[in-house]
């Protein structure tokens, strides 16, 4: 009977993941028939969890596409070269290792006891753009899931002032690149299990990954908390990302605030507006 159990919650977890996913591609329209979808591949749980959805969405998605494994060795000391090839080969699909040393870039621009992500992030991003650009891909697919883009949320305000996530899909700057994040309606919580289910051969990251304080960590403590204290508030935390009110905020970017003007009528134009549309509904009666 707990055999029959762990199967069905399997089953449901899987379902779910593949539910969310795809309700999240068709929001944005991130794939569209004859899409090339360059999936970047950390050997993090995240970005197998990606791989494993998309393909199996492709056997029965409306239209057709193309999937390309793509990872970065980024030359860290000790990562294991033979874990994400031996782990591809079993899979029927395309896939290119880059070899590229930005660990040596980032451990010496970045001084002792500083955040390497943000460098690291964008050394990564641009490497993996021009190659895209170079096989042909038209999506760059990213495996930030729900909680990352509920923790950016909160790093931008508490950090840097700013009111912003991680868009589920993003045209790049110089508008060369498309990235979608497939994984944006997925709960970390249902990643890991979906690892522990698969058995993926994670490999830690040793760069930005094994620094001690992060302030993504402690936003993260925090999420952790208040999810702890009143269940469902990431999700709701989410849904506001969804659901924005410019004219309630203070961005006049965004709102035309000194355009606002009073529009009024008089007490008396009023009743006479009233009475009329009540004429007239009675006319139309």
């Amino acid at each position: 009977m707990p055999l029959r159990k762990n199967q069905l919650e399997a089953n449901k977890l899987q379902k779910r993941l593949r539910r969310n996913v795809g309700k999240a591609v068709a929001d944005y329209n991130m794939i569209e028939e004859g899409d090339r979808v360059m999936v970047c591949l950390s050997g993090g749980k995240d970005s197998y969890a990606m791989l494993d959805i998309l393909m199996n969405l492709q056997k029965n998605a409306p239209v057709n596409f193309d999937l390309v494994a793509v990872n970065l060795d980024q030359k860290q000391p000790g990562f294991p070269e033979h874990v994400l090839p031996t782990y591809l080969d079993t899979l029927d699909i395309e896939y290119h290792i880059l070899e590229k040393d930005t660990y040596s870039i980032v451990t010496s621009k970045i001084p002792d006891g500083k955040t390497y992500c943000s460098l690291c992030s964008r050394l990564r991003r641009g490497t993996l753009y021009g190659f895209a650009e170079q096989i042909g891909c038209t999506k760059v697919a990213l495996g930030h899931h729900r909680d990352d883009i509920v923790e950016t949320l909160f790093l931008n305000m508490f950090y840097q002032g700013k009111l912003k996530a991680m868009p589920p899909k993003l045209l790049s700057d110089d508008k060369k690149n498309m990235l979608i994040r497939p994984l944006a309606y997925c709960r970390e919580s249902d990643l890991i299990a979906l690892a522990e289910l698969k058995q993926f051969p994670i490999i830690p990251c040793n760069l930005c990954g094994s620094q001690e304080g992060l302030q993504r960590n402690v936003v993260k403590e925090m999420l952790v908390g208040w999810e702890r204290q009143f269940p469902g508030r990431i999700d709701t935390i989410f849904g506001a990302i969804k659901n924005v009110s410019p004219s309630q905020l203070a961005d006049t970017d965004l709102f035309n605030f000194t355009g606002l003007q009073l529009d009024r009528v008089s007490a008396a134009e009023s009743d006479n507006l009233e009475v009329e549309s009540h004429i007239r509904a009675i006319n139309i009666s």
